[in-house]
């Protein structure tokens, strides 16, 4: 029984590439993270080799999307990816209704003017300043939907 315990392990264990061992189809598809890739654990390469495979039946607005994603993500610090993992476990974990007012206030946050988006980006996370708060903050009323946007 304990000379099986090896053989199972090395099942679920994640053959981890190098970059230079990938293919050239994977390095075209994964070039954002080729920077970082000897980084990443072998989970996370297999994950990204994953999306490799799928790429080419991918639609091209999938394509883009995900590259665009990777040139972000590339973007980061790991400190700024740490965030983005803990957000997005968070985000996993909520109710459907809570994720539908978190879409919602994207495609908010999506419709703004640049300049707006920049004011809110300067400010501390969660609007909160190191200043203590004199009054509640007033609640956003929401405004029209954007031209083309389902009615709510």
């Amino acid at each position: 029984m304990v000379a099986a315990t090896p053989v199972a392990y090395a099942q679920i264990t994640f053959k981890s590439p190098s970059w230079g061992e990938l293919s050239p189809q994977e390095k075209q598809v994964l070039a954002p993270l080729a920077s970082d890739w000897d980084k990443l654990d072998g989970a996370r390469k297999q994950k990204w080799r994953g999306v490799a495979q799928r790429y080419p039946t991918m639609q091209v607005d999938e394509q883009q999307r995900i590259q665009q994603q990777m040139r972000t993500w590339s973007q980061l610090t790991p400190e700024q990816r740490a965030v983005a993992r803990q957000q997005y476990k968070t985000l996993k974990s909520l109710p459907p209704e809570k994720k539908e007012e978190v879409r919602q206030k994207w495609e908010e946050y999506q419709n703004l003017p640049p300049e707006r988006k920049r004011e809110l980006a300067a400010k501390p996370a969660n609007g909160r300043s190191t200043a203590p708060m004199r009054a509640p903050p007033q609640p956003v009323q929401p405004g029209p939907p954007p031209a083309g946007a389902p009615a709510r």
